[in-house]
């Protein structure tokens, strides 16, 4: 199971930090991801980190701007979220895979309910 939290509302600039704490079958040594879906559109991948925290990878709006990191003692996953702009409003979900998280999100063994993120102009 994973909880995520974390969401509000923020004005363009500004930052947020998600968490997604994982209990029972998700383990510290699964892979970690963040996929989003905005209003009216598909599921979008954010990021993802390795079960170790040794590789990461993000797509690319969110560059320089998003860092993804983990905490195994507290199996839990974070997203730092930095110079927020409109078009990053969306509910965010965490996602956890003992093989990988794809892009597609295809596949993925758990996901978490999402967080409301709202970046105002």
């Amino acid at each position: 199971q994973l909880q995520a939290s974390g969401g509000g509302l923020v004005q363009a600039g500004g930052s947020l930090r998600l968490s997604c704490a994982g209990s029972g079958r998700t383990s510290s040594t699964f892979y970690m991801g963040w996929f989003r879906q905005a209003p009216g559109k598909g599921r979008e991948f954010v990021a993802r980190i390795r079960w170790d925290g040794g590789i990461t990878y993000y797509e690319d709006s969110v560059k320089g701007r998003f860092t993804i990191s983990r905490d195994n003692a507290k199996n839990t996953v974070y997203l730092q979220m930095n110079t927020l702009k409109v078009e990053d409003t969306a509910v965010y979900y965490c996602a956890a895979d003992p093989v990988s998280i794809p892009m597609s999100g295809a596949g993925v063994r758990s996901w978490g309910k999402g967080t409301l993120v709202t970046v105002s102009s």
